[in-house]
């Protein structure tokens, strides 16, 4: 399982039970991320920073002696995942993209409103700090003792008055605020790689819909019904795609279905992964209840 962008491994707190009741789970932080080593960032390409994070994912993998796994990507994580498969396919046996970012870039998704906010003051200025790198940990380390309340504003707001499914309990609430902002607050690292990949919009440099053509293992996509990544992008990829595809909606889940609605994700995932899992040959035929097929 591979986190997002401004994420780690324990924000899949509330899947982990779950899914190892059916397999060995595995979860990662990405370098420069979380509890992983945090070097000095020196990309200075998009080719140099996919490296970065491919080529360290594929050291550990070495490490571990892992081959021939399933394999999981939330948001940014989801692109990463994505470009590991293409460089790496024989260890892979399905990729699961969540949420995944990077399908689609500014050219290919033109956004008229994005267009008029960059000819704004505030547009260009937003845009000047995205191309200096500016990102949000910076803001959280550069409020020093008040980061903490802003972090918790933030959990409260996405996973509680703003949460399209299932609410935060205030324990977890509480544990995830404080996760959260040791996280972001840690030395910046893997964080930079933000401009490199994207630019503002989070619009891919290099999409992943221009490589499905190329795509060699089987996939499925799950979406939140309100993920503000868009399903279309999938969609459109997977008429390029040469493998098996599917695309999977979730009701009551955003961006963050697994926190949002854990119970439907992992009725996803068990039936994106129904021919791995032993005893299930006629199990899971139909897509289960509730779920939306896209």
């Amino acid at each position: 399982m591979v986190h997002g962008y401004g994420a780690s491994q324990g924000f899949f707190f509330r899947n982990f039970d779950a899914l190892a009741s059916r397999f060995r789970v595995i979860a990662i932080d990405q370098l420069g991320w979380g509890g992983s080593s945090r070097p000095d960032f020196d990309c200075r390409s998009t080719e140099e920073t996919e490296a970065w994070f491919i080529d360290s994912f594929e050291e550990w993998r070495k490490a571990k002696n892992l081959s021939n796994f399933i394999l999981l990507g939330h948001s940014f994580g989801g692109y990463v995942a994505a470009k590991y498969a293409l460089q790496h396919p024989e260890h892979v046996q399905h990729l699961i993209l969540v949420g995944s970012a990077g399908f689609s870039s500014e050219t290919d998704h033109s956004s008229e409103w994005l267009t008029k906010f960059r000819a704004t003051w505030k547009g260009m200025l937003v845009n000047h700090l995205w191309e200096s790198n500016f990102t949000p940990q910076r803001i959280v380390r550069g409020l020093g003792p008040w980061g903490p309340d802003l972090v918790r504003r933030y959990t409260t707001a996405r996973f509680g008055s703003h949460s399209t499914g299932e609410l935060l309990t205030e324990n977890e609430s509480s544990l995830l605020t404080d996760y959260i902002y040791h996280t972001l607050a840690a030395k910046a690292s893997g964080e930079l790689c933000l401009k490199h990949i994207f630019s503002l919009g989070a619009f891919a440099r290099k999409p992943l819909l221009h490589s499905a053509s190329d795509w060699k293992v089987p996939t499925t996509f799950i979406y939140g019904h309100d993920d503000w990544m868009n399903y279309q992008g999938a969609q459109q990829a997977r008429k390029d795609m040469k493998v098996p595809c599917e695309i999977i909606r979730v009701p009551q889940g955003g961006h963050f279905v697994f926190i949002d609605n854990p119970a439907g994700f992992h009725s996803a995932i068990f039936y994106a992964c129904r021919k791995f899992l032993s005893g299930d040959a006629e199990e899971g035929l139909s897509l289960p209840d509730g779920l939306i097929s896209a």
